[in-house]
């Protein structure tokens, strides 16, 4: 069995860290937020996974130093705008050769690296991880239905496939089956930017559309993130699979999705602001938009979808406009 560090206690990370030690994995959880520690290890719940016990296997730290050190895995479930920032804490413990994995999904906006970069520049800057081994884990993986056992798919993506596979087996239980790719920016690309499209669908709810309008969304906004992942260098058979269309469908569609509920109250018209704070949690979709623009003019690849979602939130522009705009702009004899 494996020891495992995971440096964050929101949803996704609690919910993994449950699920490593049911495995009978040795399981440590720290948090920049020491209330939360403090709670949890008190409680052994999460107020926003009800039902879930966490076992008592999993043991609570406030010494991130302590969370890396000695590690098989240290696991980065924080969300996309700390990342950087837990890289630099975590920096000076982490030793040559550690397999680190994140499960976050978005990209920065500055760099326009994905998490796996940002992870892997951070330690440079700080003199270490030359020789780290990083993978990401992204797929159809909605924490409150793994923290219930349910079955789910995800994808160990990443350049060395010797980490990819042993986080393969690390995760892979009754309830959780893990698939590889070496195709890692491809399957960040699409953990980022499938919160994009969400938020596109959740605003048509909003705006009291129905379920052809949802599929339009879901297929045209994969066309836009494929044709960008191309344009990339990316794998094309990736935003085929379980990392691509497998996780916007679930984003998209979900009652558990932060993302498609925020799109939602949107359409009804809440301000973006007042959306985010009436999900309680952050909202990946909203983060990601700058680099998805910065990215798509970069590539020059046109993303009409994505380009209205950011009109509607970073411009003030009206729901109703962008999708008459979407509906009767020019033809393109586009195979995408």
């Amino acid at each position: 069995m494996s020891e495992i560090g995971v440096l964050g206690a929101g949803t996704w990370g609690m919910a993994l860290a449950r699920m490593l030690c049911n495995s009978g994995h040795g399981v440590m959880v720290w948090s920049a937020l020491e209330r939360e520690i403090d709670e949890y290890s008190s409680t052994r719940r999460h107020p926003n996974l009800p039902g879930m016990v966490i076992p008592d296997g999993v043991r609570f730290t406030k010494e991130i130093r302590e969370a890396v050190t000695d590690k098989d895995i240290v696991l980065f479930a924080v969300p996309s705008v700390f990342v950087r920032s837990t890289a630099a804490k975590a920096a000076a413990f982490i030793p040559e050769g550690q397999i680190i994995v994140d499960v976050a999904k978005g990209i920065e906006p500055d760099t326009l690296y994905t998490l796996t970069e940002v992870i892997a520049d951070e330690l440079r800057r700080n003199g270490r991880g030359g020789n780290v081994r990083l993978v990401a884990l992204s797929g159809p993986t909605h924490a409150e239905e793994v923290a219930r056992d349910m079955p789910t798919t995800i994808v160990s993506a990443g350049e060395d496939m010797r980490a990819a596979r042993f986080v393969q087996d690390v995760f892979m239980n009754t309830c959780m089956r893990v698939y590889t790719n070496p195709d890692v920016k491809g399957v960040e690309l699409c953990g980022a930017l499938k919160n994009i499209i969400a938020l596109a669908a959740g605003m048509a709810r909003g705006l009291g559309y129905g379920d052809n309008t949802k599929a339009a969304l879901i297929t045209r906004g994969m066309a836009e993130i494929t044709r960008l992942g191309l344009a990339m260098g990316c794998q094309e058979t990736t935003f085929y699979g379980l990392a691509g269309i497998g996780d916007l469908v679930v984003t998209a569609t979900s009652v558990h999705s932060r993302n498609n509920r925020a799109g939602e109250l949107i359409g009804q018209g809440m301000s973006p602001e007042e959306a985010v704070k009436k999900v309680g949690m952050v909202v990946e979709g909203i983060n990601a938009l700058p680099a998805a623009m910065e990215m798509a003019d970069a590539c020059l690849v046109q993303m009409p979808i994505v380009s209205g979602v950011n009109r509607i939130i970073r411009e003030g522009a009206d729901p109703n406009k962008v999708v008459r705009e979407l509906m009767e702009r020019e033809k393109k004899p586009e195979r995408y």
